[in-house]
């Protein structure tokens, strides 16, 4: 591989600082949840939507509002349910009696970083109001195109446990999501911090309190940046072979589509722009891989009764494609 390393093609000084600040505010209020953290914000630097499932009390609501908190966003959050209405999602239109016109009240959907709670708790007609602002980063009511802020971005939260009450996503929604992300239990360790935290009875940090490390327009220019950062030919064929063998699986009975592909290699750059790198490499795309790829596949009947699960087909997939010299 070509050495990336003399000749750096991007100025990431600028920002080392600031992201190693944003990890540092985040373990002080999160416990754990390291792999998790570094996923979301590549999620975010690589310009894609998350949904993030763990059960109930492990913090998945409150990173999200303190990620928007730092990174200085608008956020909003909208809270699913079996009740919700589309219009109550993305807004309507009022008449107002003393101009005699329409006007647009935005919803809940309106912000930069939009927290979505339990998003398989609303039907299908509720969770397709989505579609085109995830897609397209724009809603339409009543003909009128309302466009989103350069920097929106969706956090969607599930319970993989609860199931009365609960709509199944449609693949198709579930292709825009960038990444799936697992928030899963404590260690022994973590969980004797988090113990040791509510023992001393400190006050909780308001998060209106935190000042924010990174502006809008500096996580724009990082976005920009991340353009820059160089895969070798030979990684763009690497992944497409793991896509590839998605497809042709026999524990598999629908594979990745294109959108995947695409979707490793921008998160894989801002993977690699996280850990203070212009170039990707290897270990970038096997980190990413699995939560770009786990929630886009369905495995078969015979893949479930065997009680194979997405992640470890994933996994063993990764493995059987061999990693470029």
């Amino acid at each position: 591989m070509q050495d990336s390393t003399t000749t750096p093609r991007t100025d990431l000084s600028l920002f080392a600082g600031k992201i190693q600040l944003l990890r540092y505010q985040i373990a002080q209020i999160i416990v754990g949840q390291k792999e998790a953290v570094e996923l979301i914000l590549t999620a975010i630097l690589a310009d894609g939507h998350v949904l993030i499932e763990g059960v109930p009390g492990v913090a998945k609501t409150l990173l999200a509002k303190l990620i928007a908190r730092l990174i200085d966003a608008r956020f909003s959050r909208v809270q699913f349910t079996p009740d919700l209405m589309p219009s109550d999602v993305l807004g309507t239109t009022v008449f107002n009696m003393q101009s005699q016109q329409f006007s647009f009240h935005p919803g809940p959907v309106f912000g930069d970083i939009v927290l979505v709670d339990e998003i398989n708790r609303a039907p299908a007609k509720t969770q397709a109001a989505l579609f085109e602002v995830m897609e397209e980063r724009q809603v339409t009511v009543d003909g009128e195109r309302h466009p989103m802020g350069p920097l929106y971005t969706i956090l969607a939260t599930q319970n993989p446990v609860e199931q009365e009450g609960t709509y199944k996503l449609p693949e198709a929604q579930l292709d825009r999501f960038m990444m799936k992300i697992t928030m899963g239990y404590p260690t022994v360790d973590e969980e004797v911090e988090i113990l040791n935290r509510h023992l001393d009875q400190s006050p909780a940090i308001q998060l209106e309190s935190l000042t924010p490390f990174i502006t809008q327009d500096e996580l724009l220019e990082l976005r920009q940046s991340m353009r820059q950062v160089y895969i070798e030919p030979s990684l763009l064929r690497y992944m497409a072979q793991i896509i590839e063998q998605t497809r042709q699986s026999k524990t598999i009975f629908l594979g990745a589509s294109p959108r995947a592909s695409v979707a490793i290699m921008q998160a894989s750059r801002a993977y690699a722009l996280l850990q203070g790198r212009d170039f990707v490499t290897p270990d970038d795309i096997k980190q990413v891989a699995p939560s770009v790829l786990a929630h886009r596949i369905i495995l078969t009947a015979e893949a479930e009764m065997e009680e194979l699960t997405p992640q470890r087909v994933v996994l063993a997939l990764i493995e059987k494609v061999e990693v470029p010299k």
